[in-house]
């Protein structure tokens, strides 16, 4: 079955009730959705992987992205799906290797929209329309920062995709600004 946002968002709902972890679906979702149309591949594809990807987090997270799998087959989900969204927890969880330029961005834009979310909570507008690349990179140089947010997987995911660091984080937050009101990072502004 090719799942669709309506099937992704679902199953989100069903396996999750964390404002946090619903807000960061839907800020994963929304640079996904940027980067399928900067890669020109299919947005309603990146959609659904980026909402979907930690869909097994809250209930599982001892079984993080294995849970996934398994409900995700038993959805009947085509493997395509599945495995994109599998690879993003490549050498933490899975085995799986982020291969597709899909399943790269997904893989180096999780933990990099943690640390954006971050510093909109610090700012004083609470607003990712606000970010800039200079004040993200000041705070993914300071380690202490988002402690939580794995930078190595990041500068991993660059390399892999192959793109200047600064514009993987330009467009990210460029993705983010185009549906700060849906996923919660409009702030004051």
């Amino acid at each position: 079955m090719i799942p669709t946002r309506e099937d992704a968002m679902r199953l989100l709902l069903k396996y999750n009730e964390s404002d946090a972890l619903i807000k960061h679906a839907l800020q994963v979702e929304a640079a996904m959705i940027h980067f399928a149309k900067y890669f020109n591949e299919d947005v309603e594809k990146y959609s659904v992987v980026g909402l979907a990807h930690d869909l097994d987090y809250e209930k599982y997270p001892e079984q993080h992205c294995t849970m996934t799998r398994q409900i995700l087959e038993e959805e009947g989900w085509d493997e395509e799906y599945i495995r994109a969204i599998v690879s993003h927890g490549w050498g933490l969880c899975s085995d799986e290797k982020p291969e597709s330029t899909m399943e790269k961005t997904l893989y180096t834009i999780d933990e990099l929209t943690g640390i954006i979310n971050a510093c909109c909570l610090l700012r004083p507008s609470k607003s990712v329309l606000d970010l800039s690349l200079k004040s993200l990179n000041k705070k993914f140089k300071d380690k202490k920062f988002a402690a939580g947010c794995d930078r190595d997987v990041i500068l991993k995911g660059v390399e892999m995709m192959g793109i200047d660091k600064n514009i993987i984080f330009e467009e990210t937050i460029k993705g983010l600004q185009e549906r700060a009101e849906e996923c919660g990072l409009k702030g004051n502004l």
